[in-house]
């Protein structure tokens, strides 16, 4: 294993490990709020449980997601240094407020969870509106220096060095209105989904149960929302691909050659020796409109980039058609929702065990595609890290041994995972009333 592979691998893992929880830290909370506008409102006992087991849900999420991100923002200095030096003038303003969001996101939070019965109704509920409004900052915060890693700009380079800097340039770039909305609607969505599937999994095993009932509901709404929006903003996304990031959408498409009326490659392996994509469903000229909305329009290909440019052409691919895969099964499941509400009204449309297993068999679809998502967005921009200007290989730091943390930030990620798994387990696998005591 070679320091580089090592020192991708173990930020590829890193970021996986924190998206998860960045974006549990973007949507649980919204979930939270509509919870407890609900129990204010009804001053039902069910609506007042979810909302603080909602609550307790997203305090854990967001202790181990500060963990993860803090081993994050170290492992940019002590794994890539060179890209910090040069970079770290452009990318400091978003990282700086993100740690701002992420502050107030706490400070509210705490508010939120202890200061029921010591706050005004009014302020208690603003404490809970706070987290969720910090919550979506500090991701789109976040993605903003992603943007600007994917559409580097504000800035002169001159003999390789980084000057005339703009420190607002990160949310100028062209990648960051399409990839922002994309990454906040995905967060809303995967969560969404996640919480479906636990809620329905407790509907199937007490079908009475008026908690997992208005949890399911609420879930489902949040879901069914933001879902069609959000491949909205991915049609916008390829359609800014195609003009700023084209060697990337090629790499997800598996285009090897540039051409005019382009297919859409449904499935399909990619044979990048023999420059071509074995086994797909094409739609002709489907990428053509998808990218430019003209069935006609030229799209560029893989080789129109050096050979050594390419992105891991196979990653990039597999990973986009798993996303949108998973995209359009929890837009069937939307569909078929909706149906049943439409069908059965909104006492009877949980009914249905099928319906239930359906939602528990997608729970894991949203953040499976957030994840391949960023895999297309990571993978398919290398070789660079900052594109067309500075390469992964001349970022990387050069102490060897790299193979040491690997194995050590592994086995930190294990145990976390572990402890989430189990304190998670432990708040939601009792579906009965919070006595009380747990009220007071």
């Amino acid at each position: 294993m070679t320091d580089l592979f090592a020192a991708r691998t173990q930020m590829a893992m890193s970021l996986g490990f924190h998206i998860l929880f960045a974006v549990a830290g973007m949507a649980m909370p919204l979930l939270m709020v509509i919870a407890e506008v609900a129990a204010r409102r009804t001053r039902d006992p069910a609506w007042i449980d979810l909302a603080r087991r909602w609550a307790r849900g997203t305090a854990i999420l967001f202790a181990v997601g500060a963990v993860s991100g803090t081993v994050l923002s170290f492992e940019l200095g002590l794994l890539w240094p060179t890209f910090m030096e040069h970079a770290g003038p452009l990318i400091g303003l978003p990282f700086s407020l993100e740690g701002f969001a992420f502050f107030v996101e706490a400070i509210f939070l705490g508010l939120y969870l202890y200061g029921r019965d010591r706050l005004s109704p009014g302020l208690h509920l603003f404490s809970g509106v706070m987290v969720a409004v910090a919550g979506l900052a500090s991701g789109v915060l976040v993605v903003a220096v992603n943007s600007w890693m994917n559409t580097p700009t504000g800035f002169t380079l001159v003999d390789g060095v980084i000057t005339d800097i703009d420190p607002f340039a990160p949310f100028s770039a062209a990648a960051f209105p399409t990839q922002a909305s994309h990454m906040a609607l995905a967060a809303y969505a995967s969560v969404a989904a996640a919480v479906l599937g636990v809620h329905a999994l407790g509907l199937l095993r007490q079908p009475d149960s008026g908690f997992h009932r208005r949890a399911a509901t609420v879930a489902f709404a949040v879901l069914a929302v933001s879902l069609p929006l959000q491949i909205v903003t991915g049609d916008l996304s390829a359609k800014h691909l195609a003009e700023h990031q084209p060697t990337k959408l090629a790499a997800a498409e598996a285009l090897f050659e540039t051409q005019t009326r382009a297919p859409l490659a449904i499935g399909g392996w990619p044979d990048v020796e023999a420059r071509e994509l074995k086994w797909a469903i094409e739609l002709p000229g489907a990428l053509s409109f998808l990218a430019f909305a003209d069935f006609d329009a030229e799209v560029q290909g893989l080789d129109r980039v050096p050979r050594d440019e390419w992105p891991p052409v196979v990653v990039t691919h597999v990973s986009f058609q798993i996303m949108v895969g998973c995209g359009f099964a929890l837009l069937a499941l939307v569909g078929v929702g909706l149906w049943r509400r439409w069908r059965r009204g909104r006492d009877r449309w949980l009914d249905s065990p099928l319906f239930l297993k359906a939602c528990i068999a997608a729970a894991p679809l949203g953040l499976i595609a957030v994840e391949a998502g960023w895999f297309v967005t990571e993978v398919g921009r290398q070789p660079w890290v900052v594109r067309g200007v500075m390469k992964t290989a001349d970022a990387v730091t050069p102490m060897p041994e790299l193979h040491v943390p690997l194995v050590a930030f592994t086995a930190l990620y294990v145990v976390l995972g572990v402890v989430v798994v189990v304190l998670l387990r432990a708040l939601f696998r009792d579906a009965t009333p919070l006595t009380e005591e747990d009220r007071a």
